[in-house]
């Protein structure tokens, strides 16, 4: 499966904003899927996942509250509704798959696929 992750762009503090995963060469009803981060100097930082059946989502306690992460099968595209956004948000955000979870979710190791990555700014 192949994924563009897209929508990261210079928002202020307290504001909104969606990223987008789309995916190709496969159906992410089979997959998988997270949202990563990684800012600079800093290992890359589970942020949500969604599994292959769907739900509600796992969320890293930083994020918990504020971020959404869903998605629409008829678009194959995996979305993460982020709100309130602070400074420290600031990151690229990575999207990624997997048939199976290796071990943790929270390890970027367990994903086989990933997306080109896409920058989020939050600064005023």
């Amino acid at each position: 499966v192949q994924l563009q992750a897209s929508g990261g762009e210079l928002v202020q503090p307290g504001g909104s904003l969606r990223l987008s995963c789309a995916a190709s060469g496969g159906t992410i009803s089979r997959y998988n899927m997270v949202w990563f981060r990684q800012a600079p100097g800093k290992d890359r930082e589970f942020v949500a996942g969604i599994s292959w059946s769907g739900g509600r989502g796992s969320y890293s306690d930083s994020v918990k509250g504020r971020f959404t992460i869903f998605r629409d099968t008829a678009k194959n595209t995996v979305y993460l509704q982020m709100n309130t956004l602070q400074p420290e948000d600031t990151a690229v955000y990575y999207c990624a798959a997997t048939r199976v979870v290796r071990s943790s979710w929270s390890f970027p190791s367990s994903f086989d696929y990933w997306g080109q990555g896409t920058q989020v700014t939050v600064s005023s």
